[in-house]
């Protein structure tokens, strides 16, 4: 194990080599991202991954490049003792991206938050730049396996788990307010209990009408396709979803 780990110490140091892995590594590790993220049809896909990783990069290997000039190369010349602190411009990173990954995030019409694991993965990438910066490719490696895990396998399971859950929201869109006591009927003759309704009337140049965000709780052994499938057979239902 040590000398898998002191293999990478060369590529550690403030040269040409080193740098040239650590942008190609950040480059690519931040495209097969964003890559993941750009096959869904995210607002960050994987030029922007890219470039926040490789930024990422850049400044940590920035504030090694003014340390070492400051601390050795410099040093004799400057009438004064300087110390630099090599973990502020990386800071600044963290504080930073969070610019990026607020604008990803979006509040849907239907009440639905859109973004979240996009900008978790902008602030992640960022971090994981950083850590290829230092040289610490161990941690880089890792973090980037783990965080393909997480977008990508656990995107699944969490959807199955959501699938199978008791809890349920459903979206509705229908002509009008007085089709929603129906609706509500309809629901309640499936012993299914609603916590919250939130009506909204919608405008759209092909016409008006009502859409609804009902939270439920389904009893045990009902499906969420049956409530769906129950209630799209209204004639006056032109959509149902569940968020």
């Amino acid at each position: 194990m040590n000398s898998l780990i002191s293999a990478f110490d060369y590529l550690r140091e403030l040269n040409f080599a080193a740098l040239l892995v650590k942008i190609v590594l950040s480059v690519i590790f931040g495209g097969i991202i964003g890559l993941e993220r750009g096959q869904k049809h995210r607002a960050a896909g994987s030029r922007t991954y890219m470039i926040v990783c490789l930024g990422a990069t850049l400044t940590m290997i920035l504030s090694q490049f003014e340390a070492h000039m400051l601390t050795e190369v410099w040093a004799d010349r400057l009438p004064f003792v300087v110390t630099t602190d090599v973990s502020r411009f990386g800071a600044q990173v963290i504080n930073g991206i969070g610019f990026l990954g607020a604008g990803t995030i979006i509040v849907t019409g239907r009440q639905e938050v859109k973004g979240l694991t996009t900008a978790a993965g902008l602030w992640a990438s960022a971090c994981m730049g950083l850590a290829v910066g230092a040289g610490f490719y161990e941690c880089a490696i890792a973090g980037f396996i783990l965080i393909m895990v997480t977008v990508s396998l656990f995107d699944k399971f969490s959807t199955m788990i959501a699938y199978k859950s008791r809890n349920m929201d459903l979206y509705i869109e229908f002509g009008s307010i007085e089709n929603l006591g129906e609706i509500i009927t309809k629901i309640k003759d499936m012993n299914i209990q609603i916590f919250d309704v939130d009506i909204r009337r919608e405008k759209q140049p092909n016409g008006n009408f009502v859409s609804a965000v009902i939270s439920t709780r389904l009893p045990k052994g009902k499906a969420h396709s049956d409530i769906m499938s129950a209630i799209s057979k209204f004639d006056f239902v032109t959509l149902v979803d569940e968020i």
